[in-house]
């Protein structure tokens, strides 16, 4: 990989951007119940000897005199840790402090330290964070409590600039976000959408070009040869879903519907949003494709917020596509998500459904 012979995926990026901090003199602390090896086996910040047991952290030798590198196996408690983790990442503004919950969805065990401390510390006690929450959360068939880090819970708070929302879906965008995050003057708490399956997705890879120019991109504008005058509908979505979309259509060769990503919900990017949308002015249907159900997910704050309604001029219509309505984040049974997804992307690409079924299987 870093001979460019090999694609770049989400474990090097990420510790590459790591270890280019330690070396610029920025501390970084890691905790979380399994983040020394990353619950889906992609970081491996720390090895260990079968033989003797010891361990070895190759981030602590980046150089002679670098900065700290500190990886910890955290307790079971996500309020606990979270509570210290804020409170560390206040007393010490210059480290990059990152929580990262072993599931998205196990953070609503520290609701309060969210509601109390995180989102609203600046705003009551003029006090400031920049503690990095890194939630795994996307929709693979593994049932209510392993599929949700309830991104709509983060946007209902999101207000005056209190925080940052992000949901990266390259290792490049995830390398440029962490160090934009660790060498921002005013620091803001930074909630991040982190990937599950993208892990190791054959699209979800990145070059070193990509890493080495550029920055964090808060919109990602379509990426195959298509003209934008013929285009007349744009799906903007966010995360995994991204892929399934762009597999399909390229399956399909559809060439009369775009899609964007949004990489950056809050705060939301209105410049660059406006500026990717001016290159399909002929599009008519503007439609917001999520995984979650329609009382989830970032619709509601979308909508709310008319953050997408601005864009949009005459005839244009917004639209959405979604799981339907429900009380439970997602489904038990790997038959039935894996229906729900096929309709999502089978709607949102006007295909036949079953068409879209046999690709997957195919």
């Amino acid at each position: 990989m870093g001979q460019g012979q090999a694609p770049i995926d989400w474990g090097y990026a990420e510790t590459l951007a790591y270890a280019s901090l330690v070396d610029e003199g920025y501390p970084i602390r890691l905790a979380g119940q399994d983040s020394e090896r990353g619950t889906f086996f992609h970081r491996h910040a720390v090895l260990h000897d079968q033989n003797t047991g010891e361990g070895y952290v190759p981030l602590h030798h980046v150089k002679e005199d670098q900065a700290r590198f500190m990886v910890i196996n955290s307790i079971l408690s996500e309020e606990a840790v979270l509570g210290f983790e804020y409170g560390y990442s206040s007393s010490e503004p210059d480290a990059l402090v990152i929580w990262e919950a072993q599931f998205g969805d196990f953070a609503n065990g520290a609701q309060v330290v969210i509601d109390q401390f995180i989102t609203s510390c600046e705003s009551k006690w003029s006090r400031y964070s920049g503690l990095v929450m890194l939630l795994p959360h996307g929709y693979d068939g593994q049932g209510p409590e392993h599929s949700s880090a309830r991104l709509e819970r983060y946007l209902q708070l999101c207000a005056e600039e209190n925080i940052q929302v992000c949901v990266p879906s390259t290792p490049a965008q995830m390398f440029h976000m962490l160090r934009r995050q660790a060498r921002r003057p005013y620091k803001k708490p930074l909630v991040v959408m982190s990937p599950k399956s993208l892990l190791r997705h054959k699209l979800s890879t990145s070059t070193l070009t990509d890493i080495t120019e550029g920055g964090f991109q808060v919109v990602m504008d379509e990426i195959d040869p298509i003209d934008g005058r013929a285009v007349d509908r744009v799906l903007i979505c966010g995360g995994k879903i991204y892929f399934d979309l762009l597999e399909a259509r390229r399956a399909n060769r559809i060439k009369d519907i775009a899609i964007v990503r949004i990489e950056q919900l809050y705060p939301f990017p209105t410049q660059e949003m406006d500026a990717v949308l001016a290159r399909y002015p002929n599009a008519l249907e503007i439609i917001w494709v999520q995984e979650e159900p329609r009382n989830q997910g970032a619709w509601i704050y979308l909508l709310s917020r008319l953050h997408l309604f601005r864009r949009l001029h005459e005839p244009q219509q917004l639209m959405l596509v979604a799981r339907p309505y429900s009380a439970s984040p997602a489904v038990g049974y790997i038959s039935k998500h894996l229906e729900q997804q096929q309709t999502l992307v089978s709607e949102a690409l006007k295909l036949n459904q079953a068409a879209v079924a046999h690709q997957k299987t195919a």
